[in-house]
Order: structure tokens, then C-alpha cells, then sequence
């Protein structure tokens, strides 16, 4: 069965849910996912998003979301410009990323502290799917709140952060585990019903092998 948001579509500034409202939520996790404004911001467009980003304000709507603007948000169609007005770097090129979906990118996002890439796909209606993280191949879509933990693959630590949860109450809707090998660095993806407390945050960080805590809220 369809959701009235299915039929419609989003609310959205620009002619195409995918090309627009699917970019600027692809933007908006970028930024979410690097922590703060970067400095400078690179996209690498794949496929579809290659050929027509210009014409159909796929760059435009890449740069509002790394500005923090939401898909119905007027200053989108002058994106651009804002972003060179404060003082954000931003580039576009076309990049073969492979067998994925053809309105994919590939963010570099970085700033006098450090760098990450981002690497996603708008999949329709405004909705995207995160594939990448740095050197972690991933898969959520942030349809829900998310917390990402970076650590040490060794036993316990899954147990300790789900535990640290539960104490909350906090309801886990999906949990996945990604690793660069046995005993290696791994990351982990637990999208909950609720926000996750600064608190818990603060705690998790302390757990030994832990080397990283993020919590992304919900995408409006």
C-alpha cells in the first residue's frame, strides 16, 4: 500500500524529488555525519547525477543541504552563492562510482580538523540510502534517529552499548555491524525509535575500544 508521501511526493524546492529533495537530504546527512559546517566540500556525481545536476539543481540542492537547509527551503535556488558567501568551498565533478545507483555522490567534506567522505544515492521521492562512511561500507537511510558507533572489534562492546540503551528504554528499530576485519575497527549503525540522550552519548564514549559516538537525528 502507498503512503500519501509515496503519492505526492515531498515538499520540496526544484523540479525533481530525486534530483533536488533526495540531494539536499543527501547534503543534510553529509554534514550530519561530519559533525559540524565544513570548510570545503567536494561531490563527485555518478550516473544521472552527473549529466543533468545543473540543469535540474542537483548542485544547488547538494550545497543547501551541506548548509543546513531543508528541502523546502527558498534560499535553496541560491545555494550557491550563499555558500561562497560563507566562505564554503565547494566542487563538483563527474566520477564513475561503480555498479550503484545512477543518482549517487560521493562527498568529501572536510575542514582544518580533519576530512570524511560520504557516499549515498537518492532513491526516489526524496528519499536516499547511505552506502558508505569513510572506509565502511553501510546501508540506512536516516528515516529514523541514528547512533554510530566507531570501535574495536572485541567481544562486550556490542552488549555494553545495547545495555546502556535498554537502561533508557530506548527501543532499537534496526542494529547493523560493519568491520574491516576480525579484531580490527568496526562500526555500528543502531537507528531508534527516540533520540538518543546526550548523556548516554557521554557514557558510550567511555566504554574501552570505543573510538567514536555520533548520534544523527531523523532527516525531516
Amino acid at each position: 500500500m502507498q503512503g500519501i508521501f509515496d503519492m505526492i511526493g515531498p515538499i520540496m524546492i526544484g523540479p525533481s524529488s530525486s534530483h533536488t529533495a533526495g540531494a539536499a537530504r543527501l547534503g543534510a546527512m553529509g554534514r550530519l555525519i561530519f559533525g559540524r559546517a565544513p570548510k570545503k566540500a567536494e561531490f563527485f556525481l555518478h550516473g544521472s547525477f552527473a549529466k543533468t545536476y545543473k540543469g535540474h539543481g542537483t548542485d544547488k540542492a547538494l550545497a543547501a543541504g551541506i548548509l543546513g537547509f531543508r528541502p523546502d527551503d527558498a534560499r535553496l535556488r541560491d545555494a550557491l552563492e550563499i555558500a561562497e558567501g560563507q566562505g564554503l568551498e565547494v566542487s563538483f565533478q563527474p566520477k564513475d562510482l561503480g555498479s550503484v545507483h545512477p543518482n549517487s555522490v560521493q562527498m568529501v567534506l572536510s575542514d582544518e580538523e580533519g576530512s570524511i567522505a560520504v557516499q549515498g544515492a537518492s532513491i526516489g521521492g526524496g528519499s536516499i540510502r547511505v552506502e558508505w562512511v569513510g572506509n565502511f561500507r553501510v546501508d540506512f537511510t536516516g528515516e529514523y534517529n541514528s547512533l554510530i558507533t566507531i570501535h574495536r572489534d572485541r567481544p562486550g562492546i556490542v552488549a555494553a552499548i545495547s545495555g546502556e540503551l535498554a537502561k533508557l528504554y530506548i527501543n532499537i528499530a534496526f542494529m547493523k555491524l560493519f568491520r574491516e576485519g576480525k579484531g580490527k575497527r568496526a562500526l555500528m549503525i543502531i537507528e531508534t525509535d527516540y533520540p538518543v540522550p546526550q548523556e548516554v552519548l557521554e557514557t558510550l564514549e567511555k566504554i574501552d575500544g570505543m573510538e567514536e559516538v555520533l548520534a544523527i537525528p531523523e532527516l525531516e
